[in-house]
């Protein structure tokens, strides 16, 4: 009877040789598919720059070119706030010596810039010469422009309005000081002392005891007027039997005090 052959595995020198091939192939495998991933990448990218390339390249001058407009301009700015401040001094200097006319030809350039607040130094300087020249016409003029300056600061808008009206008070119609300074106759605003006593002495003149009573009213009782101003206040509340005592004992005390004063 024939016998078959044994199934004999290989020999044993053949394994590490078959794993040895198994790793090399691996190994290219995996280098050939970093390949490939490089080059879809590659692929992509260039596909990317042809399409947004110059877009972004754009962007990007764009970009530079916005910053160094913005240093240039910072630096500007400063030089130009320098020579505004020195200017400014130099007109403080000349009216220190008494020189009116020399100090208001020295902010003209900037009483007509383009920088809204330096303008608005500027303007409220050459009123105030003009005040001190006996041009109260001319003064309330100017105070008036600084006041109608939509870029100029609040306040000095608010300021501007007061001394505009201070300047010619005696010759202006009662409803009008009433129209300008009834933003500013208000206890939020810092200058409601000023403000509120005009357009409170305007009521009366216009006969409007009421509106003057209670606008003396609550001057006499803000905290921060100065106190002749209150007390001034609190007798013309009382003289148009409107209230104007917050605290009776301040008031006794301000009185002990005057009293007992050398």
């Amino acid at each position: 009877m024939a016998t078959t052959p044994p199934n004999n595995p290989p020999p044993a020198k053949s394994r590490p040789l078959d794993e040895k091939r198994a790793k090399k192939q691996a190994a290219t495998d995996d280098a050939l598919l970093r390949e490939i991933d490089d080059a879809v990448r590659q692929d992509d990218l260039s596909r990317f720059g042809r399409k947004y390339g110059i877009v972004v390249g754009l962007g990007l001058l764009a970009a530079l070119i916005a910053f160094g407009a913005f240093l240039f301009w910072q630096n500007n700015r400063e030089r130009a706030m320098e020579r505004d401040s020195e200017v400014l001094v130099t007109a403080m200097d000349q009216l220190e010596a008494g020189n009116l006319a020399t100090a208001s030809q020295n902010v003209e350039a900037l009483a007509q810039g383009d920088r809204p607040g330096v303008r608005s130094l500027a303007r409220m300087m050459q009123a105030g010469i003009a005040l001190e020249e006996g041009k109260a016409q001319q003064a309330s003029e100017l105070f008036a422009a600084v006041a109608e300056d939509g870029d100029a600061p609040a306040e000095m808008r608010d300021l501007a309005r007061i001394r505009q009206v201070a300047a010619v008070y005696d010759s202006m119609e009662p409803a009008e000081v009433v129209r300008i300074l009834s933003g500013v106759a208000n206890p939020d605003s810092p200058f409601f002392g000023s403000a509120g006593e005009m357009v409170a002495m305007a009521q009366l003149k216009l006969g409007n005891r009421d509106e003057a009573g209670q606008l003396f009213s609550q001057i006499a009782k803000a905290e921060d007027v100065p106190e002749t101003l209150r007390s001034r206040s609190r007798q013309m509340a009382g003289l148009l039997g409107v209230d104007a005592i917050a605290n009776p004992q301040d008031i006794l005390d301000a009185q002990e005090a005057a009293t007992s004063a050398p």
